[in-house]
C-alpha cells in the first residue's frame, strides 16, 4: 500500500521524505518491525517510542508518524499532533475498514463484560452465525484462540484481528470495550453496530481522575454505533448516559429490573441451580431459566437479549442457548466437591462486584459464608478499603491474602485493605494465596460457602517482576479432594 493511501483522513501537520513509497507493514512496537514498515512512536506512560527510530531503522522502516520534528535523510517523517490518535486511523486504512465489514458489538461498563460477550456469541453460534470475540480472557479469530493481554487491544492489533476474523468467515465481534480503550484511542474507527453498557462502579481511579471520568470515558461508545445503543437503566451511570444519548439518530433501548425499561425481569427466582425469570419485551413474554446464579445473571441477559432482539435472533433460539449456557471460567464458577460446601471463584475485584458476589452466594448458604480476597498492587488503592467494608458486611468470616502484588509491598497493600475493617473478630490475614485456600477449605464445615475472589480465570500470580502459575480452581480443587 501507498504510503499516501495509509495517510488518508489524518491532519498531517509537516511531512519529511517522499509519500509515494511502498509500506508492507505498521507497527507501534519497534520488534515488531521489517522491511518496508511504517513505524509509528507512540509516547507512552512508561516509554517513548521516538527512542527507538534508530532500531526501527535498522530493522528495516521506511517512514515514521511522529509527534516531535525529526529528519533524517533517505526516510520519511510524518509529523501530526498525536501519533496514538493517528494510529486508529492508519491501522483502519491499512486494514481496509474491516469494522464496517463485520458486525461489531462492543460492550462496556465495570462488570458483566466477560458473561455478555460469551452469551452473545453462544447464542449468535446456535443461530449458525461465526462469531469473533475480544475480550480480558481471550480472543478468538474465528480459527483459534489466543490469551488476552488486555480487555481491548491496541487499534492495530484490534484492526488485525478483525480483518482475520473477516477472513476466517466471521460474521459478527462481540466484544469488551475498556474504559482506557476508549480513551486512548484505540477503538476510534471502529465502527459498532450494538453498544451495551452494563454498571458503573469506582474501578481504574488511578487512571481516571474521578467517577464522572470514568463514566464520560464509557459513554464515548455510544456515538460509535450504527444500529442500536442498549443502558442499564437501573444502574445511576447508566441513567445518566441514557439522559445524553437519547436524542441521538441511533436508538437507544433500555433494560432493567427496578426501573421501567423496554426490556425488563419480573418473577425472579434465584436459587442454587441458577436464576429464572418472565422476561417482557416491547412485543412479547417469555419464560426464561438460566443455570448461573446470581441477580448480575438476570441484568446480564437481559442485556444480551435486548441485543439479539436487535438482531433480530428468534426468542426460541436465545431461549435454548442461555438455558444449557455452561458461564464463564472465573465468572460465580463452582469447584465441584464431596465435601457438602460450596466453593466459588470469582472475578470480583471492585467493592461492588465482592458485594454483588457476595449476595449471590448467599442466597443459597445454609450454613457461614467466606470470603477469600486480596487486592492488586500498582492499581487503585482508593478501592482496598472499600473492599474490605464490601466484604465485612457481606460475609461471615474473612481471610485476606495476595492477589497480584506486582511491585508494589505486599505488606502496604495488606495494611491499606485492613482500614476498612470496623471489627477484626472475624478476619484473618494469610499472605500466601494457597495457605489461604487450603485454611479456608480445612476450616469450613457442611453447607458452608466460600468465595474466592479477585483474579477468577487467571491462572498466574504477579509478584514482584515474575509472573508464576497460580489457579484458584486447581489449588482449590487439590484441598478439596484430599482425605
Amino acid at each position: 500500500m501507498k504510503l499516501n493511501d495509509l495517510l488518508k483522513g489524518i491532519n498531517i501537520l509537516s511531512v519529511n521524505g517522499d509519500l509515494n513509497i511502498d509500506i508492507n507493514n505498521i507497527a507501534y512496537d519497534s520488534r515488531k518491525v521489517k522491511e518496508n514498515t511504517l513505524f509509528i512512536c507512540i509516547k507512552g506512560f512508561n516509554s517513548d517510542g521516538h527512542k527507538y527510530i534508530e532500531s526501527a531503522i535498522e530493522k528495516g522502516a521506511k517512514a515514521f508518524l511522529v509527534q516531535e520534528d525529526i529528519n533524517i535523510e533517505g526516510y520519511t517523517f510524518i509529523k501530526v499532533e498525536d501519533t496514538r490518535a493517528s494510529m486508529a486511523n492508519v491501522a483502519d486504512n491499512f486494514y481496509n475498514n474491516p469494522s464496517k465489514e463485520l458486525g461489531v458489538i462492543g460492550v462496556t461498563g465495570t462488570n458483566g463484560k466477560t458473561s455478555i460477550t460469551t452469551f452473545l456469541s453462544e447464542i449468535l453460534s446456535s443461530n449458525n452465525k461465526k462469531v469473533g470475540l475480544v475480550g480480558t480472557i481471550k480472543i478468538f479469530d474465528g480459527d483459534k484462540e489466543v490469551e488476552s493481554s488486555s480487555t481491548t487491544p491496541e487499534s492495530i492489533d484490534l484492526q488485525k484481528h478483525f480483518r482475520t476474523m473477516i477472513d476466517n468467515g466471521c460474521d459478527y465481534c462481540a466484544m469488551e470495550v475498556s474504559s482506557h480503550s476508549l480513551v486512548l484511542n484505540r477503538v476510534d474507527e471502529t465502527e459498532f453496530k450494538l453498544g451495551i453498557f452494563t454498571n458503573l462502579t469506582p474501578e481504574h481511579l488511578d487512571f481516571h481522575k474521578d467517577l464522572e471520568d470514568y463514566r464520560n470515558a464509557k459513554e464515548k461508545l455510544f456515538y460509535k454505533t450504527t444500529t442500536a445503543n442498549i443502558i442499564n437503566i437501573d444502574d445511576e451511570g447508566g441513567a445518566k448516559i441514557y439522559e445524553n444519548i437519547k436524542s441521538l439518530s441511533t436508538p437507544c433501548y433500555t433494560y432493567g429490573i427496578d426501573n421501567k425499561a423496554d426490556f425488563m425481569a419480573k418473577n425472579i427466582k434465584i436459587d442454587a441451580r441458577g436464576v429464572s425469570y418472565t422476561l417482557v419485551t416491547p412485543t412479547y413474554e417469555e419464560e426464561i431459566f438460566v443455570p448461573v446464579p446470581g441477580k448480575f445473571t438476570v441484568y446480564n441477559t437481559l442485556a444480551v437479549i435486548a441485543a439479539c432482539y436487535m438482531l433480530n435472533i428468534s426468542k426460541e433460539i436465545v431461549k435454548e442457548s442461555l438455558g444449557k449456557t455452561k458461564g464463564v471460567a472465573g465468572r460465580f464458577e463452582t469447584i465441584t466437591n464431596d465435601k457438602g460446601i460450596s466453593v466459588i471463584v470469582d472475578y470480583a475485584h471492585t467493592p461492588d462486584a465482592l458485594e454483588k458476589a457476595l449476595n449471590s452466594a448467599r442466597q443459597h448458604c445454609k450454613g457461614k459464608l467466606w470470603c477469600i480476597f486480596g487486592c492488586g498492587g500498582d492499581r487503585d488503592a482508593g478501592k482496598r478499603p472499600l473492599m474490605a467494608k464490601a466484604a465485612e458486611q457481606f460475609a461471615d468470616l474473612v481471610i485476606v491474602t495476595q492477589d497480584n502484588p506486582r511491585t508494589e509491598d505486599p505488606n502496604k497493600i495488606e495494611a491499606d485493605i485492613l482500614t476498612g475493617f470496623s471489627r477484626m473478630e472475624d478476619v484473618g490475614v494469610i499472605p500466601d494465596r494457597e495457605e489461604a485456600i487450603k485454611f479456608t477449605i480445612e476450616n469450613a464445615v457442611e453447607n458452608d460457602v466460600i468465595v474466592i475472589a479477585g483474579k477468577g480465570h487467571e491462572n498466574y500470580q504477579i509478584i514482584g517482576d515474575k509472573t508464576l502459575h497460580f489457579s484458584d480452581q486447581e489449588v482449590a480443587e487439590a484441598y478439596l479432594t484430599k482425605k
